[in-house]
Parts: C-alpha cells; structure tokens; sequence
C-alpha cells in the first residue's frame, strides 16, 4: 500500500492518495481542497502514476474534508462513501453548511454509506471501517496494514475538537480507546497535522493516557 500525503485548504487539511502497489488501484481520503489549482497537483500525481482511482472516500462530513468531492467526482467519475450518520452532511444541506463556512466547493450526495466493520477494497487492498465518533457522529477511522487513517479524531499530540453540533466529548474517550488498542507500531494518518504511531500517542499525547 503506497500513501501520498497532501495539505490542501484554508485549514491545512491532510488528503490521501492511497493505492495498490501491484494493480495501480486507488481511492482518495478526504479531499478538503477549495480550488482547482490544488486539485490539479493531485489529479496530476494520479496521472503520472498511472493510477485507476476506484473512490473518494470521507473520514467524516465537515467542508474542509469534503468540499473537494465535486472536483473529483466530475473528474473521475468515482463514487462516494462516508458513514450513514454524516451522510447527511453531504448533498443541499452540505451546500449551505460550506457556503456559511465561506467554501467555494461542496459535496454532491454520497452513494455508498458505510458502517462499522465493513471494507472498502481496492485492487489488493482492504481498509476496515472502524467507527470513531466524536468529533461527528459518523466519523470513521480507517484500518490497513500497519496504518490507519483517523481522520480528526487522533492527531499527534491531541484530538479533534468535540464543541461542534452532534460532537460527544464521550464517544471521542470511548473512540480513542478503541484507537489505543491498536499495536504500537501502526503508522497514523491524521486529518490535520505531522503523522505519528500510535505508539508514540500512547506514550505522549495526554489524550490517550
């Protein structure tokens, strides 16, 4: 599995590339940029890779992780996956909340709604949809081999904030248990922010203690 980390957005948000070494599959995790300047940097890393992208794939349904979905959507012509509780942050409701945010792009409506335990596969590749709550209802962690994608519920050193409608300061400590479970050496692919094991958050991040 080869990961390609890109920052994009007024809030500095991490969005993936993900694919399969052996078959040029791939999907895309949480694409927050608002412009196509930075869209094309993406899009281009795909063609020259000669990558097949299968998916666009959202940790969770807040604008700087979505607002990109159109853009890809027109582009490729992928599919949609997020889990059925943020599902409803997608489509014309997702349309107001980016516009109130002051984001040029949304999200049109997702076509696959996930839960918990299911895989979304690609070539090789399996990542497990682990649900995290917390900072929204539906937020999901994404489980590989030796990696996961948290999404903002675990960043280096902290968490994602849990003062947001249909946040639970709760779910988030039951969430980051799960999370803690994990084997130390699991590379951690946050939302926003520096990659981390969850081994070092563990040992450093006063969220996990």
């Amino acid at each position: 599995m080869i990961t390609h980390m890109f920052t994009v957005g007024g809030l500095f948000t991490n969005c993936y590339i993900v694919s399969c070494e052996q078959t040029k599959d791939a999907i895309i995790i949480d694409p927050g940029f608002d412009d196509r300047f930075e869209a094309e940097k993406i899009f281009n890393l795909i063609t020259e890779k000669s990558l097949t992208l299968r998916f666009i794939l959202n940790t969770h349904g807040h604008p700087d992780h979505t607002c990109g979905n159109g853009m890809v959507k027109e582009k490729f012509q992928v599919p949609i996956l997020i889990h059925e509780y943020d599902a409803s942050m997608l489509g014309e409701l997702g349309k107001k909340i980016s516009g109130f945010f002051g984001f040029k792009y949304s999200s049109p409506r997702a076509h696959v709604l996930l839960r918990d335990g299911d895989l979304v596969k690609f070539g090789r590749i399996a990542l497990k949809v682990m649900h995290t709550p917390g900072h929204s209802r539906g937020s999901i962690s994404l489980l590989g081999e030796k990696k996961v994608f948290t999404g903002d519920t675990l960043f280096m050193g902290s968490t994602g904030r849990t003062d947001f409608p249909e946040s639970s300061e709760l779910d988030m400590q039951k969430s980051l248990k799960k999370l803690a479970y994990l084997p130390d050496h699991f590379v951690v692919y946050p939302g926003h922010g520096t990659i981390t094991t969850i081994g070092e958050e563990k040992r450093s991040n006063p969220f996990l203690q």
